[in-house]
């Protein structure tokens, strides 16, 4: 078995699917303890019975479909309307711009791609140097995961549905409990830009009720989506997968038919290309439920639950050496890929110790969400690396200021539940 192992690392090293891998485990650990292998197709069955994934690829199909649009154009200029009269307003445009954009896509290198050739020409342009460009654009790429309706906040949720905890955890419940430490962290980015760029003279553009006007006529038809469906949501109209099923049919009419900039025949060329994404995190979800239900009978957990209990006897020792571990996490592996191979370990451990699940869950995005721009594999480093065709180190550099703000901000978040409980009445 430990050569099996061995030769799977390897494999995976080599560059080995990611689910080829996890299957192949899951199903050696289940010959060998004698379990018959239709166990792992009846996960599949029982995942896909679960309503609430039906909005994985709903959501992604609407956010990949405003991608194709005029419709970060037009979000850039509400923002800039609204903020643009601001010291460093351009900065904060660019913050609110692109975490919005990102929770709604749910994959912050198409924010990268979509947002950065309007906001990166705009903040060279109003005399921004050129290294904070760089770091703002690259690390607001990845802002809005903690804002509903991002994938990854439902994908954890769903995780966690089908450990059976003793204490439920609903979709809703993620997206609440994101909003106060997504804040947060625009919040300190926000002071950051100001502080900055307090000594460079910037041509700022004065609040125009006009401009606010012409804006908002521009941006009608989208506007009163993300109220429609998190106000469905929070008001009990609708259910996760009702209200991704809105977003889509909401988001074809007014890209489609009202503003037509997607046109009827591109439609499957988005769809084919948003569910590459999708079968790519069903399957490993798949594969990884079937492993965690050979690990959770072989009570691995619990094993390593007491074996870290001999060692880290305090809660916040715990959390400390878990921020570690999710950071180092972070930079060897996408964010879709440790949601599901590693919150099944952490969920029990990190439950006997106290912690939330919700809790555990914003934490866990919150260090994800670093790992997008730390190397070695910070897929943000190199999607703007190759959009602004700068070298990848300079991209790092740019983002290391950047970097250390969202860490505080995540220590906060980790020592301080109440800000991502206090939605919920915990």
């Amino acid at each position: 078995m430990a050569l099996f192992g061995l030769a799977l690392i390897l494999l995976a090293l080599f560059g080995a699917p990611l689910f080829a891998v996890i299957a192949a485990s899951a199903m050696m650990s289940f010959y060998l303890a004698d379990i018959d292998l239709s166990v792992i197709a009846i996960e599949f069955y029982r995942l896909a019975e679960m309503p609430a994934l039906l909005a994985l690829p709903l959501f992604t199909f609407a956010g990949y479909l405003l991608g194709e649009s005029n419709a970060p154009k037009r979000l850039v200029q509400l923002t800039d309307a609204l903020l643009g009269w601001m010291p460093a307003g351009l900065a904060i445009v660019s913050l609110a711009a692109c975490a919005f954009f990102t929770a709604f896509t749910g994959a912050s290198g198409v924010t990268i791609i979509a947002l950065g050739a309007l906001l990166y020409p705009a903040l060279k342009q109003a005399g921004y140097p050129d290294n904070f460009n760089l770091g703002l654009i690259t690390t607001s790429g990845s802002l809005g995961l903690l804002f509903a309706p991002s994938l990854p906040l439902i994908l954890y949720g769903i995780i966690a549905q089908q450990l059976n905890l003793t204490q439920q955890i609903t979709i809703d419940d993620m997206f609440l409990a994101g909003i106060l430490p997504g804040i947060l962290m625009i919040v300190l980015l926000t002071g950051w830009s100001l502080w900055v760029n307090k000594s460079v003279r910037k041509p700022l553009s004065h609040f125009s009720w006009p401009k606010v006007a012409e804006a908002l006529r521009a941006s009608a038809v989208e506007l009163p989506m993300p109220f429609l469906v998190l106000g469905g949501i929070y008001g009990g109209y609708f259910a996760i997968s009702e209200a991704a099923a809105v977003t889509v049919l909401y988001v074809i009419v007014a890209e489609v038919f009202i503003y037509r900039e997607v046109s009827l025949k591109k439609l499957p060329e988005v769809m084919c290309s948003s569910m590459v994404l999708v079968g790519a995190i069903l399957i490993i979800l798949g594969v990884s439920l079937a492993s965690t239900n050979y690990l959770i009978d072989a009570d691995v957990p619990a094993t390593l639950f007491e074996t870290i209990k001999q060692y880290v006897s305090s809660k916040l020792t715990f959390l400390m050496l878990l921020n570690i571990f999710l950071l180092i996490l972070g930079a060897m592996l996408d964010i879709f890929s440790a949601l599901v191979i590693m919150v099944p370990l952490l969920l029990p451990i990190a439950l006997g110790y106290g912690v939330d699940p919700v809790h555990l869950g914003i934490i866990f995005l919150a260090n994800m969400q670093l790992g997008y721009f730390t190397p070695p594999v910070g897929m943000n480093l190199f999607i703007a690396s190759h959009r602004f065709e700068k070298p990848v180190m300079q991209i790092y550099r740019a983002t290391l200021p950047f970097f250390f703000i969202l860490l505080f901000a995540v220590l906060i978040i980790t020592y301080v539940p109440s800000l991502s409980l206090a939605l919920l009445g915990r």
